[in-house]
C-alpha cells in the first residue's frame, strides 16, 4: 500500500508506508550495480564470519588486539545486514515498500551500528597506543575484563546517542510524501519527508556528528600523534618500521570507514544540488558494503597469525 497525494494531509504514522525507489536516475541499471554489492555483501558475511571464527577458536588469537578486531568483523556483518538485503530485493524485485515503523527501526539500527563501530575503532586506536608506548604493561592495562568493559560502554554509549533519534522523527507530521529516494532509511531522509520543520534534527544529527564520531576521529588522531612520536624516539630503523607496520592495518580501515561515512553525512545534510542524487546514493550504497567486505582482507593479508591460522585451517579440511 502507496500513499498518494490525494490522501488527507495529515496521516498517522502507523499507517504510513514508504517506497524506496534505490537509485534515482539509475533504475535501468539496478541489476548491473547488485552484482558488485551481492558479491561485495558475500565476501562481507563470509569473511568476518571466518575471522570470528579465526579468533574464537585459536587460543593464540585471544590477545587485545584480535577481541577488539572481533567485535569490529560482529559489527561489519551487521552494518551490512541491516541494509543489503532490502537493497537487493529493490534492486532485483523492486520490492522498495517498507512501513514506517520498519523504516525508523532499520534507520536506528544503521545509524547505532556506526556509531558503535566508531567507538570499536577508537578502542583499537587506545590498543595500538599501549602497546607501543607501553609494551611492558600492554596486557596488564588491557585485561580481557577491560576490554570487555570497553566493548558494553561501546555499546552503550551508541544505544543513548540513537535512540533519541526515534522520537525525533515520530514527533514529526507527516501528510502524503510517500516516495524515498534512496536505498535504505536514514535519519535526515526520513525527517524531510515530513511537513514539519527539521531544524531540531538537523541540530540533533550535526551535534551527534560532532560530539561522538568527530570526537572519536580527534582521539583517533591524537593517539596516533603520541604513537609517532614515540616510535621516532625508537632508535632502532627496523623496530620502528615493525612498530609502525603494527598500525598499518588499522589506518587503512579507519580512512576506509570515515571517508566516505563523512562525505554520506555531510552531502545529505548540507549538499544540496551540488552533488548529483544518484551520485551520493551510490557512493551511501557502496559504505555499506566496502568497508565491511574489505576489512577482513586488510588484516588477513597485513596479519601474519590470521594468515598462518587460514592456511592451517583450509589443510586441515584437506
Amino acid at each position: 500500500m502507496t500513499i498518494s497525494s490525494t490522501t488527507l494531509n495529515y496521516t498517522n504514522v502507523r499507517d504510513i508506508w514508504y517506497t524506496m525507489i534505490g537509485i534515482p536516475g539509475l533504475e535501468e541499471s539496478h541489476i548491473w550495480i547488485s552484482i558488485p554489492i551481492c558479491s561485495m555483501y558475500i565476501v562481507a558475511i563470509a569473511g568476518n564470519a571466518l575471522l570470528l571464527f579465526l579468533i574464537i577458536t585459536e587460543h593464540s588469537l585471544h590477545e587485545p588486539m584480535y577481541l577488539f578486531l572481533s567485535m569490529l568483523a560482529l559489527a561489519d556483518i551487521f552494518l551490512s545486514t541491516v541494509t543489503t538485503p532490502k537493497m537487493l530485493a529493490i534492486f532485483w524485485f523492486r520490492a522498495g515498500g517498507i512501513s514506517f515503523a520498519s523504516c525508523v527501526s532499520q534507520m536506528f539500527f544503521l545509524h547505532f551500528i556506526f556509531v558503535a563501530e566508531s567507538a570499536i575503532l577508537l578502542a583499537m586506536a587506545f590498543d595500538r597506543y599501549v602497546a607501543i608506548c607501553y609494551p611492558l604493561r600492554y596486557t596488564t592495562i588491557l585485561t580481557t575484563s577491560v576490554i570487555i568493559k570497553m566493548g558494553i560502554a561501546a555499546v552503550i554509549r551508541s544505544f543513548f546517542i540513537c535512540f533519541p533519534l526515534i522520537f525525533l522523527v515520530y514527533r514529526l507530521t507527516y501528510c502524503g510524501k510517500s516516495i524515498i529516494r534512496h536505498s535504505y532509511c536514514e535519519h535526515m531522509g526520513i525527517a524531510r519527508l515530513a511537513c514539519d520543520s527539521v531544524k531540531v534534527n538537523i541540530y540533533y544529527g550535526v551535534i551527534v556528528a560532532l560530539f561522538s564520531t568527530c570526537l572519536d576521529v580527534v582521539l583517533i588522531i591524537v593517539s596516533y600523534a603520541l604513537i609517532l612520536c614515540a616510535v621516532f624516539r625508537i632508535p632502532s630503523r627496523d623496530a620502528r618500521l615493525k612498530a609502525l607496520g603494527t598500525c598499518g592495518s588499522h589506518v587503512c580501515v579507519i580512512l576506509l570507514f570515515y571517508t566516505p561515512a563523512f562525505f554520506s553525512f555531510f552531502a545529505h545534510l548540507f549538499g544540496g544540488h551540488s552533488i548529483p542524487l544518484h551520485v551520493h546514493i551510490l557512493f551511501a550504497n557502496l559504505y555499506v558494503v566496502v568497508p565491511p567486505s574489505v576489512n577482513p582482507i586488510i588484516y588477513g593479508v597485513k596479519t601474519k597469525q590470521i594468515q598462518e591460522r587460514v592456511i592451517q585451517v583450509f589443510s586441515l579440511g584437506k
